[in-house]
């Protein structure tokens, strides 16, 4: 299991170290990563941690999926401000299901693993990790 705070508001959260170390703490040299995040308004996903795309080419392309400024029937029915932060999250989606190549996930030079809230505040979140193989 993974946690972290985030600042929600679309803060993607580099997972790759810290989900490398406890894939090689288990041992297995080959299998499968599973990841998912407890909640309905944050999402995993790979891409290239850096400020660019990270702080603000995601989040515009997000925007124009699912903007904040219109009307959800998320938030008329539980008088919130989260409608958008639910379909993002739908769209990203809340798992990855990761190879495990000779004891690590084998990811590309400039791919990280992420987690994205996509919450209206900040959050605790918690990523569930089950690893199996040999």
């Amino acid at each position: 299991m993974l946690q972290r705070r985030t600042r929600g508001n679309d803060h993607i959260v580099d997972l790759t170290a810290e989900l490398q170390d406890l894939v090689a703490s288990t041992g297995v040299t080959t299998g499968q990563a599973a990841l998912l995040v407890h909640g309905s308004t944050a999402a995993l996903t790979t891409l290239e941690f850096e400020p660019g795309l990270a702080e603000h080419d995601v989040a515009a392309a997000l925007e124009r999926v699912a903007p904040r400024n219109v009307r959800y029937e998320h938030e008329e029915t539980w008088h919130d401000d989260n409608g958008h932060s639910h379909v993002r999250a739908s769209v990203v989606g809340p798992s990855l299901a990761l190879p495990i190549v000779e004891g690590r996930i084998p990811l590309g030079t400039w791919q990280q693993v992420v987690l994205v809230d996509f919450d209206t505040r900040s959050r605790s979140r918690t990523v569930h990790v089950s690893v199996v193989g040999i």
